[in-house]
């Protein structure tokens, strides 16, 4: 067959695809594994190569590889880490728990490049997957630590900007929207006068805690699990490769990696990305709050609430013309939903595959933490570009159903007690006046009073006196 190649390892020969970088232990991987076709993406590919980098050059070092096998496979690590050789990384997902299928993925990919770049390929010089590229590791080690890395690196590029830019639209429309008095709701039903602003304000400050709270929970994930190899012992490795390798990544990165402070509790179980899981599951709720409270004032346009209007992004109906739906917080909701079944995904990995000395749930919990944080990346920039940025307020109808709340009786109860406020909103209410009109038709007080106390604009902060 001219299309394929023979490849061994421990286990035997086995055919793989002529052109392939991968070897044998990948291609049984492939053949093992044909369940999801989802595949790792560029954010752990990149971690991988980096990882691959740092450890050739800390080997290099501490006098483990020579410097021309060092260099070679530095530059195959960077190559991958620069995405050049995605097309390569072909195992599914849903593999070996421990991750090892994609950890000898990258170290066969790398030893072959390598063996190309130093002109060895085929022969008995060339790169070998395990005892150079994966010198000083395992798979335990390197597959939570390129986790790691890589949802470190997704949290700084990418969520935690997005996040920025989301509160800032918020804290704007809080200040564009701060003079509008529109009806306050509580269970559904009409309460006291809010200022708009007001509500945009507390999304604002509901993103910037849930920013925060990923920001600690992220910071967990700046100590690897690197060097604690087989089950956390640091067997095959040298002392020093661990700090070392933190160094360098933190050199290639920006990011100041260091070596966990007990690799027993970073290989044997999950918890920090439980917890970072968990920070990301809170943002959805936070987000999920601000998408549907949006979508339910911006509904009508005649019939609903209306108080918002949304931007107009596309029809909304392939059977009644002219209506145009939320279509954007509607998204968001979605992506929530999922990001919230990513963190169930993510909890009982943690709780069920965690046994003895090894977590064997890596791959998935890798798999749904990076698409949780790719999702929540993307979404935030489409809701702030395409609905709160254009998002506008109807100053009429927040006027009007203020007029017309039967909570307006409440700024009376200084003046008429409770129980006399309450009859007063019975009687608006079945008579379909307003408690206004009321209270001026029944004198309960003078019309200056009255006037000073049915402000609805005064009503949305505390008052120094009681009328």
């Amino acid at each position: 067959m001219n299309d394929t190649r023979i490849e061994r390892d421990t286990m035997g020969e086995m055919r793989v695809p002529a052109d392939a970088l991968y070897g044998a232990s990948t291609q049984r991987a492939v053949l093992n594994f044909p369940i999801s076709g989802y595949r790792f993406g560029r954010p752990f590919l990149r971690a991988l190569g980096l990882i691959k980098y740092a450890a050739a050059a800390v080997n290099e070092q501490l006098g483990r590889l020579k410097p021309e096998l060092a260099g070679a496979i530095r530059d195959a690590a960077r190559e991958v880490a620069d995405g050049r050789h995605d097309e390569h990384f072909v195992v599914d997902v849903f593999q070996t728990g421990s991750g090892t299928s994609t950890n000898m993925n990258a170290n066969e990919v790398i030893a072959t490049r390598a063996g190309q770049l130093l002109g060895t390929a085929g022969d008995e010089r060339r790169v070998h997957p395990n005892d150079h590229v994966n010198l000083g590791q395992s798979s335990n080690d390197v597959i939570p630590t390129a986790m790691h890395v890589a949802l470190t690196l997704m949290l700084r590029d990418g969520l935690r900007p997005a996040l920025s830019r989301l509160q800032e639209s918020l804290r704007h429309k809080a200040r564009e929207f701060d003079d509008i008095i529109k009806i306050g709701r509580t269970h559904l039903m009409d309460a006291t006068p809010i200022r708009l602003g007001q509500e945009f304000s507390g999304y604002a400050r509901q993103v910037a805690q849930a920013d925060a709270r990923l920001a600690v929970a992220g910071d967990e994930l700046r100590e690897l699990p690197i060097g604690g190899t087989a089950v956390g012992t640091g067997i095959n490795t040298h002392p020093e490769f661990a700090g070392r390798v933190c160094a360098v990544l933190a050199h290639e990165v920006g990011v100041e990696f260091q070596e966990a402070t007990d690799h027993f509790a970073a290989q044997h179980a999950k918890d920090a990305v439980v917890a970072f899981s968990g920070a990301l599951r809170g943002l959805a709720v936070t987000l999920t709050k601000i998408a549907n409270d949006i979508r339910w004032l911006g509904s009508g346009p005649r019939c609903g609430l209306g108080e918002l209007r949304l931007p107009a992004t596309q029809p909304g109906s392939s059977i009644m013309p002219g209506k145009v739906n939320p279509v954007i917080p509607e998204a968001v909701l979605q992506v929530c939903a999922q990001v919230m079944g990513h963190d169930a995904a993510v909890t009982s990995a943690a709780a069920l595959l965690g046994n003895l000395d090894l977590h064997t749930g890596m791959p998935v919990m890798t798999h749904n933490l990076l698409e949780a944080v790719r999702l929540l990346t993307n979404v935030c920039g489409v809701f702030v570009e395409r609905c709160l940025d254009g998002l506008a307020a109807d100053r009429e109808r927040c006027e009007t159903l203020v007029e017309q709340s039967l909570a307006m009786c409440t700024s009376l109860v200084p003046l008429i007690g409770y129980d006399r406020a309450a009859e007063l909103a019975k009687e608006a209410h079945r008579t379909g006046r307003t408690i206004r009109e009321l209270a001026l038709e029944k004198k309960l007080a003078d019309p200056a009073r009255l006037a000073a106390a049915l402000d609805a604009a005064a009503m949305t902060r505390p008052q120094t006196d009681q009328w």
